[in-house]
C-alpha cells in the first residue's frame, strides 16, 4: 500500500455554505430537517442530533455502524442515525471530504428514493477547496470479503482511480441479473445517483407488518412484481400509500413509475455500495467489484478495508531510497543552496526534488561530533538536530537555487513533532519534507517525517522564514 496524493483533488473539500433539506424517513415516518454545514478540514462527516439533550455527534464511521436491516444505521453517545448510505454516496460523487450534518430526527430524509435530490442540493450550495491536503491510501493487494451463506463476493484490486462493479441476482423473473459500473467518480451525478431504491411486492407487506416504511411511498422506490399478487393485496398496498389505481404493470414494474435507466436496481445496489463504504474513514483508491452486495456485506467489507490501511498506515509513506541510484544533488551542489557547514551540516545527498516535496538522506556515523556528549557510552542522535536536518531539507524547497544570492532560513514555529524511535550510529536517515501551501512572503509551512528503512522515526510540521542574506 502507498499514499498517493493527487492532482486535481489533492485538497479536501467542503460546502460553501450550509443548506437545509426536509422530508420523512422512510422507516420512521418522522418529519426531519438536516442543515449541512462546513466543515474544518480533516473533520470528515459527522452527524449531530440537535433535538437530544447535549446535542450529541456521530462520527460517520464504520466502526459506528450498529444495524444493517434494510438500511446503514450509526449510533455513538448515546445517539442514533439511520438511512444515511443515499447521502453518505452524495458527498462522496460530490468529493465533499468535511461537513457538519444537524439533524433534528432519527432518520435521514428518503426523499424520492436516491441521491439526486442530495446532489441537487449540494451543487446548489457549491463545494470550496480546503487549505488542507487530501490524502489517498492506494492498496498494493487484493482485499476479499466472501458470505457463503447469502452467496455474496467483494474484492477491491489495486487500482490508480475509483471504480465499482456491482451485480445483482435476486433470482427473480422480473429483474434476472443486472451489472452496474462506475468508471469514474466524476460519472456519479449523471450516471448513478439518480437511481432510486427497490423492493418486491410481496415484502412490502412484511414491512408494513415490522412497523417498518411508515414514510414509505411508492413514488420513492421501485416495486418490483416477481410472484403472483391477488388484486387485494394490490388494492391493499394502494390504501396504504394512499394512491389510486395501482396496477402492475407487464415489465412486472408497480405503474408508480418509469424506470430511469434500464438496469436503475443494480446501479442502486452501485449507489449504496458507495455510500457504505465511505464509513472506511479514509479516501482509498480501487477497483470494487461487488457480486451481491446488501449493507451487511458493505458494511463488514468496509471494516476489512480500514482493518487494512490502518494495518499499512504508518508504512505507507516511506520513501523508496536506492542507495545505487545517483543523487539529483549531490554535496558539492548542496553547499552552493545551503548555508551550512561542517559541523551542522546534516544533508549528505538529495535523492529527489519537486515543486511540493523534496527527498533528502542522512547517513549517521559514529564520527558524528555531537555523540562525543549525547550520550557517551549510549549514543543517540539529538531530536533537535534530527528537526534541523529536516528543515535543512525543505531548504531546497524554499530557497531559489537559481540565483547567486544567499539566503538564511529562520524556525518560527515547530507543531506535532514527535518522536517514535532512537536513532544511532549506522542509521541512514531518509528526509521527507511537503509544502503544506504556497510561499508567501517568505514563509513556508511543510510537514516532516524521517524514516530508517520502513521504519517512521520522526514527524513534524515546521513553519521557517526564508531571508535574503545581505551582500558584504
Amino acid at each position: 500500500m502507498e499514499v498517493t496524493n493527487t492532482n486535481g483533488s489533492s485538497f479536501q473539500h467542503t460546502i460553501k455554505q450550509e443548506l437545509a433539506i426536509s422530508g420523512a424517513g422512510i422507516h420512521t415516518g418522522q418529519a426531519v430537517t438536516m442543515t449541512i454545514k462546513p466543515a474544518e478540514p480533516n473533520s470528515g462527516i459527522t452527524f449531530q442530533r440537535v433535538d437530544l439533550t447535549g446535542k450529541p455527534t456521530i462520527k460517520a464511521d464504520v466502526d459506528n455502524v450498529v444495524e444493517t436491516n434494510r438500511s446503514t444505521t450509526l449510533q455513538s453517545n448515546g445517539a442514533r442515525v439511520s438511512t444515511i448510505e443515499h447521502l453518505m454516496a452524495a458527498l462522496v460523487g460530490m468529493q465533499i471530504d468535511n461537513v457538519l450534518i444537524e439533524i433534528d430526527g432519527e432518520e435521514v430524509p428518503i426523499l424520492d428514493g436516491s441521491s439526486q435530490p442530495f446532489i441537487e442540493a449540494l451543487e446548489q450550495t457549491g463545494v470550496i477547496e480546503q487549505n488542507a491536503p487530501k490524502v489517498y491510501y492506494t492498496i498494493d493487494r487484493n482485499i476479499i470479503f466472501v458470505d457463503e451463506h447469502k452467496k455474496v463476493e467483494m474484492v477491491a484490486l489495486p487500482y490508480n482511480g475509483y471504480r465499482v462493479n456491482t451485480l445483482i441476482d435476486f433470482n427473480s423473473p422480473v429483474l434476472g441479473t443486472q451489472h452496474a459500473s462506475l468508471k469514474n467518480i466524476a460519472d456519479f451525478k449523471t450516471e448513478i445517483a439518480p437511481c432510486r431504491t427497490f423492493c418486491f411486492f410481496h415484502e412490502l407487506e412484511l414491512l408494513l407488518d415490522n412497523n417498518l416504511i411508515k414514510g414509505g411511498d411508492i413514488n420513492n422506490a421501485i416495486v418490483v412484481v416477481d410472484k403472483p399478487v391477488t388484486e387485494e393485496q394490490v388494492q391493499r398496498i394502494s390504501k396504504v400509500f394512499n394512491k389510486e389505481d395501482v396496477k402492475v404493470n407487464s415489465e412486472g414494474i408497480l405503474n408508480n413509475l418509469e424506470l430511469r435507466f434500464p438496469n436503475e436496481p443494480a446501479r442502486h445496489k452501485l449507489l449504496d455500495v458507495i455510500g457504505d463504504l465511505a464509513l472506511v474513514g479514509f479516501p482509498f483508491k480501487a477497483h470494487i467489484i461487488a457480486s451481491r452486495p446488501g449493507h451487511a456485506s458493505n458494511v463488514q467489507f468496509a471494516k476489512k478495508i480500514k482493518e487494512h490501511i490502518k494495518k499499512y498506515k504508518n508504512k505507507v509513506d516511506v520513501p523508496k531510497y536506492d542507495p545505487n541510484q545517483p543523487a539529483l544533488i549531490d554535496i558539492h551542489e548542496i553547499e552552493k543552496t545551503l548555508p551550512h557547514r561542517y559541523p551542522f551540516l546534516l544533508v549528505d545527498k538529495v535523492m529527489e526534488l519537486t515543486e511540493k516535496v523534496c527527498i533528502a538522506v542522512k547517513n549517521v556515523t559514529y564520527n558524528e561530533p555531537f555523540f562525543q556528549g549525547h550520550f557517551p557510552g549510549n549514543y543517540v542522535m539529538p531530536g533537535v538536530l534530527q528537526v534541523e536536518a529536516l528543515a535543512q531539507t525543505g531548504g531546497f524547497l524554499a530557497i531559489p537555487r537559481d540565483t547567486e544570492d544567499q539566503y538564511d532560513t529562520y524556525f518560527l514555529k515547530i507543531e506535532s513533532c514527535k518522536f517514535k524511535q532512537k536513532v544511532v550510529p549506522g542509521d541512514t536517515l531518509i528526509l521527507r519534507m511537503e509544502l503544506l501551501q504556497p510561499i508567501r512572503r517568505g514563509i513556508c509551512e511543510m510537514k516532516g517525517t524521517i524514516f530508517v528503512g520502513d521504519k517512521l522515526i520522526t514527524e513534524a510540521v515546521l513553519v521557517a522564514q526564508i531571508v535574503k542574506r545581505p551582500k558584504a
